[in-house]
């Protein structure tokens, strides 16, 4: 059977002037390797390597070219043009790959830039690429619980935090209450496994270790201290969304921040406010 956007070995079924036909296992299916791709001294027969792919045309073609990437494959590939239509990204091939408007995050790509996708078939059975690369992450990683890992953000919600796709291959959330920063799609991230769920799914956290992560939010609160003339407007008494909207912490940390800054005495609580001293 010919597989669109995979590569397979076929056979030469027959030669004409402008390349050579290629079939597989299945009587009757064939598809053309143009002639600039055929080897010299190629014969029927021959077995050929080859990745299937749709022309400028919509006509399934055959090419002995590597791709970047293969159906559901995750990788980075560049904009080299933006149309009405969608980008079009350079995965080494004659025709480039359309990333439709509707696969791309609410901030739009632009040309040069550098993106991660999966490769996919759309309805019209022509390969697209989409930004949504969830459903072709692996869940297999080899990381466990402690290890530091590096990622990429593929998208972000504010009922579960930020989706990252790590060494950009395997599943991982930052849940929110570990978003000590907005993060955005395409950040780069240096996170801390906390947890490998039973699917094999990682947690991540930004955060250091608590002992330190105490450390960083107590500046965090100075320098907001320092920048708003020694106020701030309220305390750890506000509700857990007041909070996490004003210094991008959980109502805990806040607290366990606050309270290591008034055992050293640099702040004041006050009933509805504190104070830098």
């Amino acid at each position: 059977m010919l597989k669109i956007g995979e590569k397979q070995v076929l056979r030469i079924d027959k030669q004409v002037p402008f390349g050579v036909y290629l079939t597989g296992d299945v009587p009757g299916e064939r598809v053309l390797l143009p002639r600039s791709q055929v080897p010299e001294g190629a014969q029927i027969g021959d077995e050929l390597e080859v990745f299937l792919y749709k022309d400028s045309e919509d006509r399934l073609i055959a090419t002995r070219k590597e791709p970047k990437l293969t159906l559901h494959q995750v990788g980075y590939l560049t904009v080299i043009q933006v149309s009405r239509i969608g980008a079009f990204l350079d995965w080494g091939l004659d025709k480039d790959l359309l990333l439709p408007y509707h696969e791309q995050p609410s901030e739009r790509v632009k040309e040069g830039q550098t993106v991660l996708v999966a490769v996919y078939i759309d309805k019209s059975q022509r390969l697209c690429a989409t930004m949504n690369v969830y459903p072709w992450l692996r869940t297999d990683s080899p990381y466990q619980t402690g290890d530091q890992v590096t990622g990429v953000v593929y998208e972000t919600s504010r009922n579960f935090g930020a989706f990252v796709a790590v060494d950009s291959i395997y599943s991982a959330l930052i849940p929110r209450r570990e978003l000590v920063r907005e993060l955005k799609a395409g950040d780069v991230v240096e996170a801390r496994v906390t947890g490998v769920k039973p699917d094999g799914k990682l947690d991540l956290s930004i955060r250091e270790k608590s002992y330190l992560q105490i450390e960083e939010d107590a500046g965090t609160i100075l320098r907001m201290l320092e920048e708003r003339g020694g106020e701030l407007p309220f305390t750890d008494k506000a509700s857990p969304d007041q909070i996490r909207e004003e210094t991008q912490m959980s109502k805990n940390e806040f607290k366990r921040a606050v309270g290591h800054l008034l055992r050293t005495n640099k702040i004041a609580i006050e009933e509805n406010r504190i104070i830098l001293l």
